[in-house]
């Protein structure tokens, strides 16, 4: 099979069941854990030219988006979605699946579902 490669944070309930779906299915896989190991600016870049989605999907807005002061209508286009992940990598939406040449948002889980 394929390799696989999950963007991963252990903390995350949607995580871990991609995870478990992932390793179910017997995938060769990378594990990354972005917020031990950070995406780099090119690792972006890639992830979102394999996304089906439009940038801002890969910018979570949660409680810390909010504590940050952000406002979603500034983190739309690639170039400020890169940005802000560079400086707040966990801000990143998880898990992020990448299976030959695409990648998914696999919130929920199931969603990984698309790559195979």
């Amino acid at each position: 099979m394929e390799s696989v490669i999950i963007y991963h944070n252990p903390g995350c309930g949607s995580s871990r069941g991609a995870l478990g779906l992932l390793n179910e299915r017997g995938a060769k896989l990378e594990v990354i854990e972005y917020l031990k190991k950070p995406p780099a600016r090119s690792d972006l870049e890639r992830i979102l030219k394999m996304l089906d989605s439009p940038p801002a999907d890969l910018v979570r807005k949660d409680k810390r988006f909010k504590e940050l002061g952000l406002n979603p209508d500034d983190y739309t286009d690639v170039k400020s979605v890169i940005a802000i992940l560079l400086k707040h990598p966990e801000l990143m939406q998880r898990p992020i699946v990448i299976r030959g040449g695409r990648a998914v948002i696999a919130r929920p889980p199931e969603k990984l579902n698309e790559l195979f």
